[in-house]
């Protein structure tokens, strides 16, 4: 029998190709110079935060050399009439009372540096380049929103129609959370704060757009994660039937969020410029532009006011906080809505009520970056419990465990409204024995002689932990189409782009499993809507849940046809048959036996009535084949080819869990923050591959390091971004990444999907920042001060600040 590949470490397929240098990414599309060559794309990108655009003036680029067109909103419109109506918002919401997206190029104002205002091509990026700068722009200067507190203040307003520079505010409530925390015996307020930040990807955004005048249609290539939505967005905007666009995502340097956003401006001006100049057109996002003109994330101000008993139970909990959802609202409030849902991780407090505003600011439009609000909550609800624990001088994970729900009481309804617009419900779990695993992978209850000998070294050490939970493969659905050909091999086609994940690894691990063939065999293609012309996305750690499961359902349908054909020509029973090695063959059969076995590649060539006859094994010697005169060749319930088709749609989100903790040192001279070992349990259901889910943890980790310790977007009161390099935007090198993180799986299997799985992309990050911020503080004890961390990341010269002011005066 066919080992099973479902739980095994197989090694990435991918890998082979990227550390050869035979990555094909966006940019390397259409690069053969020629009469028709690319031309290449440039922005023109507003310098203020907020001004009104009082006049362009772009004489003087209409004769230099090489440039083909420059165009600024008021062209927009002759060239396609969608062009001049706002981009979309993607993810409208009823609490959303004053939702704004931008438009491709700005019509009337600016609302962040970076916004594009004018598109230039010509020849070559220089040329494009330089003529951006020719372009004259009159600017009226406005007062600039930095901030949540400006924001709040609203002295003055990002939008004139927005009252307040209030986007939305959305209250949830599940009992009196004030009233309980009123009466309760204990009571604290906690004032947290969490920096903006941003991802990185290896390569930034990038489109290429070809337009064909013969057969009317245009090919994009763009750094995506979702093809089939930027398809959809590309052909509204272009007055273009769907079937016209064809959407490709060739290998994606990172996405990590910031490339879910469908369409950026770019992603439609290129498309419109390829059919409209006839000539194939490309822009490649530079890394300033990445930093001042595409997403960021996590910034939010929260109070929290908790109430408990003497064992550290929670008994009411009211949180409120405030989300920077910068210049405009394309995503929605998926993030505000996440952190309110998602804060409350493993536990069950007695009552909840959770209210957010979501306000503009003039800064970058936010979306979903890996976490995606989840660590903003977790950092809220682990600093309560730390707190918690500290006000009752209790372990801090006896107090974690007090309010655990219990392996019993799944499926857990929380009573509340998910991002997806589902009801709450935790699937499965068991959060006691994870914490158990947890504090013998860190070595918890061996911590305090450990600190003890370090102090009497003269070194600060402490220790913290985090624990969370993370809505994952969120619906509506995924497909996946299988087919296996005639030369036996299997081809696999989802929808969902790739940028890192292992997908062309992991789901041909599936089909080789449920199909019975060799896993080399199998080749799976990710992003082009020409193979896969339904698909949602690659975020919120849904890709192993739902194209998984999707991948699974249409191997399950293949292998369905496979044994019935197969049944048919060795004249058995479909019960009786295996499939091994691409092999179909009737149980206990020897291996030898005549007219006991065939191969997939035969049987392919069987489900088709036109056949031809490859080779002396086929049984197909003519190239049409009647078969039973008394029946049709193809039966009404069936179609040709040796092919499984089907789509996965869940009732609702399916919730993984996970507890990190971290042991740092903390130098009593200059504060520098150093990581001593680093621990994760985590549980993803059922697991594909644990190499791959590793990986994920290790990546996560490392984007978790640098949100907790040095990654933040440092604005400036009118609005321009000072830190826009990786000269100044620091993030961890190697150097600054544990060696080695010590990783353990828990494994409770979903019961909403047929492999029991759960997703496990943004697991790394959700708890870091909660997990330093406990493990220094607890460090810094020993400290005359003792520092109370209540905002993240923290550098060492922060730290040092803290250490000079009273603990009572600290906020």
């Amino acid at each position: 029998m066919t080992t099973k590949l479902m739980g095994q470490p197989v090694q990435r397929v991918e890998d082979q190709r990227f550390l050869r240098g035979q990555g094909r990414y966006t940019d390397d599309v259409l690069t053969t110079p020629g009469d028709d060559a690319v031309l290449h794309a440039a922005v023109l990108r507003s310098p203020h935060a907020h001004a009104r655009i009082v006049d362009i003036d772009v004489s003087e680029v209409l004769d230099v050399e090489g440039v083909h067109a420059v165009w600024t909103y008021e062209d927009l419109e002759g060239l396609s009439p969608a062009m001049a109506a706002p981009l979309p918002l993607l993810i409208p919401h009823p609490a959303l009372s004053h939702g704004r997206t931008q438009y491709a190029l700005a019509k009337d104002e600016v609302n962040y540096v970076g916004e594009a205002v004018a598109l230039v091509v010509a020849d070559d990026r220089y040329v494009a380049e330089d003529a951006v700068g020719l372009i004259r722009v009159d600017y009226d200067i406005l007062p600039a929103v930095v901030g949540v507190e400006a924001a709040r203040e609203a002295r003055h307003l990002v939008h004139d129609d927005v009252p307040g520079n209030r986007g939305a505010r959305l209250v949830q409530e599940v009992g009196d959370a004030p009233a309980a925390v009123a009466a309760a015996p204990h009571r604290l307020e906690l004032d947290l704060t969490i920096e903006r930040s941003a991802c990185m990807p290896l390569e930034g955004r990038g489109t290429v757009a070809r337009w064909d005048p013969d057969t009317d249609r245009l090919q994009l290539w763009t750094s995506t994660q979702s093809s089939t939505g930027v398809r959809a967005a590309v052909a509204v905007k272009l007055g273009l039937a769907l079937g016209q666009v064809d959407v490709i995502t060739p290998d994606v340097g990172g996405g990590f969020g910031v490339k879910i956003v469908h369409p950026w401006p770019e992603e439609l001006l290129v498309p419109l410029a390829a059919r409209a100049l006839g000539r194939p057109v490309k822009f490649t996002e530079d890394r300033r532009e990445h930093f001042i003109s595409s997403a960021h994330e996590r910034g939010q101000v929260q109070h929290v006011e908790v109430g408990f008993d003497d064992e550290g139970r929670v008994l009411g909990l009211d949180v409120e906080f405030w989300h920077d959802h910068g210049a405009y609202t394309p995503y929605g409030l998926i993030v505000p809505i996440i952190t309110s849902t998602q804060l409350l991780g493993p536990y069950k407090p007695g009552a909840y009520r959770v209210a957010f505003e979501s306000l503009y600011t003039n800064t970058v439009i936010v979306t979903p970056y890996r976490g995606a609000g989840r660590p903003q909550g977790c950092f809220a609800m682990e600093r309560t419990m730390d707190a918690i624990a500290d006000y009752l001088g209790k372990d801090r994970t006896e107090v974690r465990a007090a309010n655990f729900i219990q392996p019993d009481e799944f499926p857990y309804d929380h009573q509340m409204v998910f991002q997806d617009g589902r009801p709450l419900v935790y699937d499965s779990g068991d959060y006691p024995a994870m914490l158990e695993k947890l504090k013998a992978l860190v070595g918890w209850d061996e911590f305090p002689a450990f600190q003890a000998e370090m102090a009497a070294e003269g070194r600060q050490v402490g220790i913290g932990l985090g624990c969370y939970v993370e809505g994952t493969g969120v619906g509506p659905y995924e497909g996946a189409h299988v087919h296996v050909e005639t030369s036996g091999k299997v081809k696999v086609a989802i929808g969902l782009t790739t940028q890192g994940q292992g997908h062309q690894t992991v789901f041909a691990q599936l089909v080789a499993d449920e199909l019975g063939v060799k896993f080399e065999d199998v080749e799976v293609v990710a992003g082009d809507t020409r193979r896969m012309p339904y698909a949602v996305g690659t975020f919120a750690s849904r890709a192993a849940v739902m194209s998984g499961s999707a991948v699974h359902l249409a191997a399950k349908r293949a292998k369905e046809k496979v044994l019935r054909i197969a049944a048919d020509a060795l004249e058995a029973d479909e019960a009786d048959l295996q499939i091994v090695d691409g092999v179909v063959s009737v149980k206990g059969a020897p291996p030898d036996a005549v007219g006991a076995s065939i191969d997939l590649g035969t049987v392919s060539v069987l489900s088709n009535p036109l056949r031809y006859a490859f080779d002396e094994a086929s049984k197909a010697a003519t190239q049409f084949s009647v078969g039973d005169p008394g029946k049709p060749p193809v039966a009404e319930d069936d179609e040709p080819g040796l092919e499984g088709k089907d789509f996965y749609s869940p009732d609702r989100a399916t919730f993984a869990s996970g507890m990190h903790a971290v042991i740092v040192e903390t130098d009593p001279q200059t504060a520098e923050i150093t990581i001593l070992k680093y621990a994760v349990v985590h549980d993803c259901g059922t697991v594909i591959n644990p190499m791959i889910v590793e990986g994920q943890i290790h990546g996560g980790v490392a984007q978790g390091i640098g949100g907790s310790l040095y990654e933040r977007m440092a604005y400036d009161s009118s609005g321009q971004l000072l830190n826009a390099s990786f000269m100044d935007f620091l993030m961890p090198y190697v150097t600054e990444v544990p060696d080695g993180i010590a990783i353990d799986h828990l494994e409770t299997p979903s019961p909403l999907n047929p492999l029991g799985i759960k997703g496990a992309g943004e697991a790394g990050v959700i708890p870091t920042a909660a997990a330093f911020a406990g493990a220094i503080e607890d460090a810094e004890r020993r400290t005359r001060t003792e520092a109370s961390i209540t905002a993240m990341p923290i550098s060492p010269s922060e730290l040092y600040a803290l250490r000079q002011t009273p603990r009572q005066e600290q906020s």
